[in-house]
């Protein structure tokens, strides 16, 4: 979780975000409510994409999504897990980039 955390930062979240969603704790996330609604979103693709339904994808475009917004999202969903998977399968360890702080300039 340290890598996406770092990554998370470097976009601009603040550390709450980040300490949230690193504990799973959606709720706690101070987003937006169209991001929580991304996030749901993205949990079930995550966990349960098979269970994926019409309904699902409405709610995200409800949320004010765009086609290319969510499309977009699915994409970096997906290319997460195959990366998780690779690295799990191959025993790769977490190379530590929670504890490195953003380039200078960078939000923190």
């Amino acid at each position: 979780m340290g890598s996406h955390a770092y990554f998370l930062q470097l976009q601009g979240a603040d550390a709450e975000i980040t300490a949230a969603l690193s504990r799973g704790d959606l709720a706690a996330a101070p987003v937006t409510a169209a991001e929580r609604e991304l996030l749901k979103f993205a949990e079930l693709l995550t966990r349960h994409a098979y269970k994926n339904t019409p309904e699902d994808v409405q709610r995200v475009r409800d949320a004010g999504w765009t086609e290319p917004q969510i499309a977009e999202g699915v994409y970096v969903i997906a290319i997460f897990a195959f990366f998780n998977r690779v690295a799990d399968a191959f025993g790769l360890e977490d190379p530590g980039y929670g504890n490195i702080q953003p380039p200078a300039g960078m939000p923190k």
